[in-house]
């Protein structure tokens, strides 16, 4: 057994045996707390040993161990700072137990009313769930959760970005309408900011698929909007895009179609959920002999 795994199991036993004393009577009278603190620390050092053995599951209970006695004593912030300690060893060995732990640390943010520091980690949650769990329901809920939490920290531009994942999921997910609400939302919100109008076009391209993935007549009443709302939007090359794909889908032209779509790329490079989104457009051509 490793030097350092050696030590935290030592440290660990250590722990145990001082909560086990300070229980008795004598002990809570004459340094029962200190010997709890005695106890927490020993965790917490285990813990770092733990982690440099790589021993993340058991770095993740050792600082689940400080978190639950800071929580007993009534250490709210020490309590959420190890729980966020515990997760982020788990989220190397065991993604469910790094959610549970995160859980818990919102719960006590939300409760001190520390509302950026519980969307954070929704958000965090909510990558997890993206990444390592690979449950796209989940990973759009807490990105939600997170988004609402900063709208109301009036931090709205990481709502903003927690909203387009939402948008980006909701799309893959075919809910295309809760897309195009989230696009055409961050869209209008942006062209409200000098620093983030140029953007607008990119979601109202987005949002534009979209509403070609439900019908033509959709995203020609889309287009018209955006061009009012943003009149930089009808010379934009988002805009010419998307006009082209609805004639060449009207004509029934897949050719066309293909190449309007690599004219774009090969200025403006489309990401993996364009690729999707604009396969399913095209798919159109094929599966409906009659688009008019």
């Amino acid at each position: 057994m490793a030097e350092n795994e050696q030590k935290a199991l030592q440290l660990i036993a250590e722990a145990e045996k001082k909560l086990t004393s300070s229980k008795g009577f004598l002990s809570s009278l004459f340094g029962g707390s200190s010997k709890v603190e005695d106890a927490v620390e020993c965790y917490q050092r285990a813990a770092n040993l733990f982690k440099m053995s790589k021993k993340w599951s058991e770095a993740g209970n050792a600082f689940c161990q400080a978190a639950n006695l800071h929580a007993k004593a009534g250490s709210k912030h020490d309590s959420a700072t190890n729980y966020i300690d515990a997760a982020n060893c788990y989220k190397k060995s065991d993604a469910s137990e790094a959610v549970n732990c995160l859980l818990k640390a919102v719960e006590i943010y939300t409760d001190m009313g520390r509302f950026t520091m519980a969307a954070k980690h929704h958000q965090n949650i909510a990558e997890i769930y993206e990444n390592e769990a690979a449950d796209l329901d989940r990973a759009v809920h807490h990105y939600e959760l997170a988004s609402d939490y900063f709208r109301g920290e009036e931090s709205n531009s990481s709502a903003n970005k927690c909203l387009l994942k939402v948008a980006q999921y909701a799309a893959h997910l075919e809910n295309y309408e809760k897309a195009i609400q989230i696009y055409e939302q961050v869209a209008v919100s942006s062209l409200e900011s000098s620093l983030l109008k140029y953007s607008a076009k990119e979601y109202f391209l987005r949002a534009a698929l979209c509403h070609l993935c439900i019908d033509i007549l959709n995203a020609q009443h889309a287009i018209e909007r955006y061009q009012e709302q943003c009149p930089a939007f009808q010379d934009a090359r988002e805009c010419k895009l998307i006009k082209v794909l609805i004639e060449n889908l009207e004509e029934q032209n897949a050719e066309g179609f293909t190449e309007a779509v690599k004219e774009y790329d090969s200025i403006s490079r489309l990401d993996q959920w364009f690729t999707s989104i604009l396969l399913r457009i095209k798919k159109q051509i094929n599966d409906n002999p009659d688009l008019r």
